[in-house]
């Protein structure tokens, strides 16, 4: 499958709906932390002998790791969003999302991270985020 390339006014196009996708994919990693740390708490108490047996109740290990299951798949879908759309996702939180371009005739990746108003920073394929350079007439000054 060829690589989608994105102009700066495409990215730009693109990225309300990403930070949306983003934003979502945050809250989901932060619930699958939570339920996580109360799995790991539950697991210490048994191990303590500290968790107390209730007969009637359901096997909250068992509800939990369903949970998580069901979350992780959720997380790995939400994640191959990204991918599906042409973007490479390369953190989640804070967000940094690269955009596979082409300038004067070298290919790039528009570069934006959580927080700016617009990608308007790009770095070669080996220069990572530390070799963010301004993105020429980006529309910075607005």
């Amino acid at each position: 499958m060829k690589q989608v390339t994105f102009t700066i006014e495409e990215a730009n196009a693109l990225l309300p709906e990403l930070q949306e996708d983003l934003i979502k994919l945050q809250l989901l990693t932060q619930q699958f932390e939570m339920k996580f740390e109360l799995l790991h708490q539950l697991t210490k108490q048994r191990r303590e002998g500290t968790l107390p047996e209730d007969p009637e109740s359901a096997d909250p290990f068992f509800e939990l790791e369903t949970q998580l299951e069901f979350m992780r798949m959720e997380v790995e879908l939400a994640i191959g969003n990204f991918e599906r759309k042409g973007v490479l996702l390369k953190r989640i939180n804070p967000g940094l999302i690269d955009f596979p371009s082409v300038l004067n005739g070298e290919e790039i990746l528009i570069c934006w991270k959580q927080g700016e108003d617009r990608a308007a920073y790009y770095h070669g394929y080996e220069d990572g985020f530390k070799g963010r350079k301004r993105y020429p007439d980006a529309g910075l000054a607005n």
